[in-house]
């Protein structure tokens, strides 16, 4: 139960947590994870099951009614079903997602499901075998899209949409947000031709898509605005195809802004390089060994582990979360804009193997 509603200097509200179950990850894609080496996070830092429930117990408490299981690559962590059965059942939480690149999934969905996870997102940047190659340095494409299937399976059917509960919208209204959704990042040059071909793909397999702009944080090294491909310009190029794009009209802090195709199909854009969302932005993300951090862009976290196992009360970890989101006065990615002609990539790489906790594999994405 909801004792309270945090709001920060900004007056936006704590409802959405990111919750990283692990650093590690089988995959490198281009935008994540392009160099040949990494600093893991020390094993023994790692919150265990019992301590993430903990917390978890007091971030709902303090407004908290949306969680994400993030990773790395979640599903590297062993037993993950246990974590999903432990959290689905807290009173006061609305939806339990998990964002996976889909490699682990078809082996793993239904134990899932049975546990009680609400929705599940498999990233999905290209349907070409050479392209997933060199965007990702891994010939896994074939495991990815058999994960899909059984994500269709176990998600995307109207049955299993009639069976899963009703995630509670942000501000009381809005279209559902589907059971299944497929995110793809587009760069130029590199996987900018595909959209239609992932809007089909997506029809397929009863999910909606999501294109995400090519951000600037954490592993995207190389990243340049000259790689953005706009969401006014992802819109142009689907309307040459299909018609007129209508955007769905709704009240909502989800990053996507949803659009409807003539026939109905929905699809989603997340365009936090061109056209930020920090105004309305709910999100927190705790990594995997107990780090909270108010925004993607943050340069410095919370630490959430030392005090939790040091034995502070349940008081003076809601203290410690309390006034962090009251004191936050985070707007990342609209400072990232701000720069113009100087903005480039995120953390040098110096930096990046200086502090893991800076890339986005180990934050969450």
């Amino acid at each position: 139960m909801h004792e309270l509603m945090l709001v920060d200097t900004l007056a936006r509200p704590l409802r959405n947590l990111r919750l990283s179950v692990t650093d590690r990850c089988n995959l490198r894609c281009e935008y994540c994870m392009p160099e040949d080496e990494y600093v893991w996070l020390p094993r023994e830092d790692m919150l265990h099951f019992e301590e993430i429930s903990t917390l978890a117990d007091l971030f709902i408490t303090l407004g908290i009614d949306k969680i994400r299981l993030t990773g790395g690559e979640p599903l590297m962590r062993r037993d993950l079903p246990s974590l999903v059965q432990m959290l689905a059942v807290k009173p006061g939480l609305s939806d339990l997602a998990l964002t996976t690149n889909g490699v682990l999934l078809a082996e793993q969905i239904d134990a899932l499901r049975a546990a009680g996870l609400g929705r599940v997102t498999i990233s999905l940047d290209t349907l070409r075998s050479d392209r997933f190659v060199r965007l990702t340095r891994f010939d896994r494409l074939d495991a990815v899209l058999e994960g899909m299937t059984a994500a269709s399976r176990a998600f995307g059917s109207a049955e299993a949409e009639s069976l899963r509960p009703r995630p509670r919208s942000s501000a009381g209204g809005g279209v559902v947000p589907r059971a299944f959704k497929i995110d793809s990042v587009i760069i130029r040059g590199v996987n900018d031709d595909e959209l239609v071909d992932l809007i089909e793909y997506g029809k397929s397999q009863n999910a909606e898509v999501r294109f995400i702009e090519y951000m600037d944080v954490g592993g995207a090294t190389r990243w340049s605005r000259a790689h953005v491909v706009s969401r006014q310009e992802m819109l142009d190029t689907l309307a040459r195809r299909y018609g007129a794009v209508e955007p769905v009209i709704e009240n909502s802090s989800a990053p996507a802004d949803r659009f409807a195709l003539p026939d109905g199909t929905l699809f989603g854009i997340i365009s936090s390089t061109t056209d930020p969302f920090c105004s309305s932005c709910d999100r927190s993300r705790l990594t995997a060994d107990g780090l909270w951090y108010l925004c993607l862009y943050a340069a410095r976290g919370i630490d959430l582990r030392r005090p939790l196992r040091g034995g502070a009360s349940r008081e003076e970890l809601t203290a410690l979360i309390t006034a962090g989101w009251r004191e936050r006065t985070d707007r990342g990615a609209e400072e990232r804009l701000a720069l113009g002609g100087e903005r480039r990539g995120f953390v040098p790489i110096e930096n990046l193997r200086k502090d893991p906790h800076l890339e986005m594999h180990t934050r969450g994405g």
